[in-house]
């Protein structure tokens, strides 16, 4: 079991440290450009070529949807009832709910769960992503002007309502334009965590302590709302695991940039995402041991 663990863990942290070390040998790079070809063109690739790889039927996922919706939603809430010193309700609430689902998540799932699992893991993924370019703007604007339909720009969103039609309308597709979207999409999955080390340079390391003490309210408030869904919801035993993996993730870098863009304490914000990816090196480990039980 320590052998498959490592096999699933040291993978994804060394792409992570080989990110920050070229990062670290090399700043200055063009990284936006990057992150956004990715965010774009490879991640639409993979969600695109995912869902139509390992089709699901929505009727028959709906628990895991709702399931999914439910654990990111409730530990913003926890959090909203929970007053911190220093930090806005935005700043402590967006971070709890979005979790890195993309960049870490996708990988260290498929490498616990195998690939028979990709298809839910990326209606978790753009679940997560959809609520983040939503109801997470929302918080951090405000209501402001223009923010309200953010989400319909997501390239997510399109490449996985494609992906369902052509699964489940039973739509033939040439077998090069699935090949080309399965390509681009394998560029996706170590592209993300290399960026993501890289990124993390970005990050404050000021507040350290506040957000190693907010990150593990994060995964309080995570554990709780996984058990009360688990208790609540039928789910799929194959479902759990994925749950639970998720709400042990460390918080998006995301959070930072939009907190940035909206000028909600970007750098208590940078403090707390880098604090919860320092946990992560404890918690993930743990959490995909405890998850490979489950499952």
């Amino acid at each position: 079991m320590l052998a498959a663990l490592l096999d699933i863990v040291v993978p994804v942290f060394a792409v992570v440290a080989l990110g920050a070390l070229y990062g670290h040998r090399r700043p200055g790079g063009e990284l936006g450009f990057v992150n956004r070809a990715n965010i774009e063109l490879f991640t639409p690739a993979l969600v695109f070529s995912a869902l139509v790889k390992y089709p699901l039927a929505l009727g028959e996922h709906m628990a895991l949807l709702l399931a999914g919706a439910l654990v990111i939603l409730l530990p913003g809430l926890l959090l909203a009832l929970c007053p911190i010193g220093g930090l806005s309700r935005p700043a402590r609430m967006v971070p709890a709910m979005f979790r890195n689902t993309g960049n870490l998540g996708i990988p260290l799932m498929v490498l616990a769960f195998g690939e028979q699992q990709l298809g839910a893991i990326v209606i978790l993924f753009v679940l997560s992503n959809l609520l983040h370019f939503s109801v997470g703007i929302a918080l951090l604007s405000g209501g402001r002007e223009g923010s309200r339909w953010l989400w319909l720009r997501s390239p997510m969103l399109w490449a996985a309502a494609a992906g369902l039609l052509v699964a489940n309308l039973g739509i033939s597709l040439p077998a090069f334009v699935v090949t080309t979207a399965s390509l681009l999409g394998q560029i996706s999955v170590p592209l993300m965590l290399f960026a993501l080390g890289i990124r993390l340079l970005d990050g404050g390391w000021d507040d350290l302590g506040l957000a190693i003490r907010v990150n593990l309210l994060y995964l309080a408030a995570g554990g709780v709302s996984l058990l009360l869904v688990w208790w609540l919801l039928p789910l799929n035993p194959e479902w759990v695991p994925l749950l639970l993996v998720s709400v042990a993730l460390p918080p998006a870098v995301l959070n930072y940039m939009l907190c940035e863009q909206y000028q909600c304490q970007p750098q208590k914000v940078a403090s707390i995402v880098l604090g919860g990816n320092a946990l992560s090196l404890l918690i993930i480990p743990l959490a995909v041991w405890l998850a490979l039980h489950l499952g």
